[in-house]
């Protein structure tokens, strides 16, 4: 069985919801608004955690190859390990953010992902540990153990990230499958003041509000996780998702509030003789 095939059977693992419920209390913990805006990486337009994840993995990995070149490179193996080390916490809290606004298959891997990261994190403590000890040999091998799990671990962060788009825009695709030139989504009056409205273009959604008499469209699905949008509510100028929150701007689909990092694909709207047209305004063109 290839290692992909066994992760998904990860996703279908009830064993692992205890574990999921008891992880999900703590990420309840974490503040809404602006700090959970800056730890899904709002301000950077993707998430932020699979940045951060570069600044422990990369020091882990120098100290590994610095332990296998010839020479004494023990003092720089070791400040790599510490480097590491104080990287997890900000890694692993941006990570939890991300993990508690995820669907449930995403979350029993994320679980996973997250104690064989433990095992990692702990098995380079005791790198550290021993180093600071002068067990230079205990010191190399641990960290080669810990490279493992980290590596392993890294291998389901990224089934999360890629296999289930846990942090890819869900709304892309919707771009290049959405017809060039005007399209008549109907009679203005169908798409309700002060609310959202769904119109259609050949199968691809399109949500609209109405607001301040200017009429706002955009791709009708929630790019953090595929919502319907239409589905959702008009709070304060802004489309909430109705699945986790995610606040868009109707005047030109920017992020306020997370956990979406990437902003609503819009299009150019017009009325003419009543009926609503819209373009769509193409990202480059």
């Amino acid at each position: 069985m290839r290692l992909g095939e066994r992760i998904r059977a990860i996703e279908d693992d009830e064993r692992l919801d205890p574990a999921v419920s008891r992880l999900k209390a703590i990420a309840e913990r974490l503040p809404e608004g602006p700090v959970r805006d800056f730890l899904y990486g709002v301000w950077t337009g993707h998430p932020l955690h699979p940045i951060m994840v570069h600044l422990p993995l990369g020091s882990w990995v120098g100290a590994v190859v610095l332990d296998t070149l010839p020479g004494d490179h023990r003092r720089s193996a070791a400040a790599l390990v510490d480097l590491g080390l104080l990287g997890v916490l900000p890694t692993a809290v941006s990570g939890l953010a991300d993990w508690s606004r995820q669907h449930e298959r995403q979350q029993r891997v994320g679980v996973v992902h997250a104690s064989i990261n433990g095992v990692g994190t702990v098995l380079f403590g005791a790198s550290c540990a021993a180093r600071r000890t002068g067990r230079h040999g205990w010191g190399r091998a641990f960290a080669l153990a810990g490279l493992g799990a980290v590596g392993l671990g890294g291998a389901l962060g990224g089934h999360i990230a890629y296999y289930r788009a846990g942090g890819a825009n869900s709304a892309d695709v919707l771009i290049d499958l959405t017809p060039d030139g005007w399209h008549d989504l109907g009679a203005l009056e169908d798409f309700p003041e002060e609310g959202l409205g769904q119109g259609d273009i050949e199968g691809v959604p399109v949500v609209v509000t109405r607001t301040g008499g200017s009429v706002f469209a955009a791709l009708g699905a929630c790019p953090h996780m595929g919502a319907p949008l239409a589905e959702g509510e008009l709070v304060d100028g802004c489309v909430r998702c109705p699945w986790h929150g995610s606040e868009f701007r109707v005047d030109g689909g920017t992020v306020v509030h997370g956990p979406a990092t990437a902003a609503l694909e819009t299009f150019e709207t017009s009325v003419v003789d009543g009926r609503l047209m819209v373009r769509l305004l193409r990202p480059g063109g």
